[in-house]
């Protein structure tokens, strides 16, 4: 067997612990699957003391993750997250002749080009498959796998705390403020939630999972996101009636000579594999061409499924599998086309709180005919005459933007009570 695979790592929370656990526990098994020992030699954290339930007294440390960068290792494992720090750590370990391995989808989807690049300059691996979706391979597979035919679009839930949240929410009906706070008392959510209830957890991935399909530059200048923060228990509820659930979704497709690419709130029927994806589970649909649609599912986070991938770019580097970071050189990588906004075209979940006055459905129908927009069904609920009322319809397909166009005068009526509420129903 030849020589050890020297690792250093950067970071020891959670799943840092568990790529350091992996590591001693399983090294036979490991050795033989990558063809050489993988052997943690270095570490880097702030508090050396702190139990982590691995034994690590015997390996070098260091308490800046630059310095880590530079000592005697083959690849740096980059898990402190962040982007300034993280950066510098990256760019010290490549500039050093380290081959680097990190789960940082923020800073990719910012820096990915440039780190790629210095990366390709001095022929080492930069590897992410922990940067998306946990533990599922689809950053292979969308690299080396399902390059034949190409892909035509890629979706997925990928954000596990934004799932957890709806989920529970269609479950017991609970307000998106209550399931929130049990999603933080759980440790699924942060104390400060808005990176993930806000899409842009889920923008930098699908930035990541963007680039690979489409042989593209990560671009987050050219992508819509829309959080959950506006879905409320009627939604939910309205959305079961119609036979559909309600998912957040990273959508990247093509659509005439470009790339649209959103992150949103979508209607997806019930009884396919994305709408049947519960809890922090992750799920990836890839449609590449003739070779078909390719459906990944799995658990998004957490200690297991992360470290399980770093350790699968461990053995990847370990057995000489270098090749550029996103598929193509960086050379090669084009930038990003976006579509033309008009051209996304589904039909449309649509919600009105009014007041109950005569003329009011009329005025909203007027308003989306005039936009071209037409209904397919619609729900109300009766209340007693004045009271507040929901109105709810699921339009024929039409472009998102003529809706757009209608709420915006829609919403500017005295009979509306708040801002309306817009769901795409995404094809199965």
């Amino acid at each position: 067997m030849t020589a050890s695979l020297r690792v250093a790592l950067a970071g020891i929370g959670t799943v840092g612990a568990g790529v350091a656990k992996a590591l001693q526990e399983r090294k036979d098994e490991l050795a033989s699957r990558a063809g050489r020992p993988l052997e943690l030699v270095a570490v880097s954290a702030r508090d050396r003391k702190k139990p982590r339930g691995v034994d690590l007294a015997h390996l070098h440390w260091a308490d800046d993750p630059v310095a880590l960068a530079k000592c005697d290792a083959d690849v740096v494992v980059e898990l402190i997250g962040g982007e300034e720090v993280a950066r510098a750590t990256v760019e010290a370990a490549l500039r050093s002749g380290k081959h680097v391995v990190t789960a940082n989808k923020a800073l990719l989807a910012s820096s990915g080009v440039a780190l790629a690049r210095l990366a390709e300059e001095r022929k080492l691996a930069l590897k992410f498959e922990a940067a998306v979706a946990g533990g599922i391979p689809v950053v292979k597979a969308l690299r080396e796998s399902l390059v034949t035919y190409g892909i035509d679009a890629v979706r997925g839930i990928l954000n596990g705390t934004c799932n957890f949240i709806l989920t529970e929410m269609e479950a017991t009906g609970r307000s998106f403020v209550e399931v929130l706070k049990e999603a933080q008392r759980l440790g699924y959510a942060e104390s400060d939630p808005a990176l993930d209830v806000g899409g842009a957890d889920t923008a930098h991935k699908l930035a990541l999972l963007s680039s690979l399909a489409f042989g593209t530059a990560p671009d987050l200048d050219h992508m819509r996101i829309e959080g959950i923060e506006h879905i409320k228990p009627e939604d939910i509820r309205y959305a079961h009636e119609f036979g559909f659930r309600i998912k957040l979704l990273g959508i990247a497709r093509r659509l005439g000579k470009g790339i649209d690419q959103r992150v949103q709130p979508s209607m997806v029927r019930a009884g396919t594999p994305l709408a049947d994806v519960s809890g922090p589970f992750n799920a990836v649909v890839a449609d590449a061409g003739a070779a078909g649609h390719f459906f990944f599912e799995g658990r998004g986070a957490g200690e297991g499924p992360t470290a399980s991938a770093v350790i699968a770019d461990l053995v990847d580097i370990a057995r000489g599998n270098i090749g550029p970071a996103f598929g193509k050189p960086v050379a090669r990588l084009e930038m990003l086309a976006p579509a033309d906004s008009g051209l996304a075209a589904t039909a449309v979940y649509l919600r009105f709180e009014v007041f109950d006055v005569p003329g009011v459905l009329a005025e909203i129908a007027g308003h989306l005919a005039e936009c071209g927009v037409s209904i397919e069904s619609m729900l109300q609920r009766g209340r007693s005459p004045g009271e507040p009322v929901s109105i709810v319809m699921i339009t024929h397909e039409t472009q998102h933007a003529a809706v757009e166009r209608a709420l915006k005068v829609i919403a500017r009526s005295d009979k509306v009570r708040e801002r309306p509420c817009m769901i795409p129903m995404e094809p199965a």
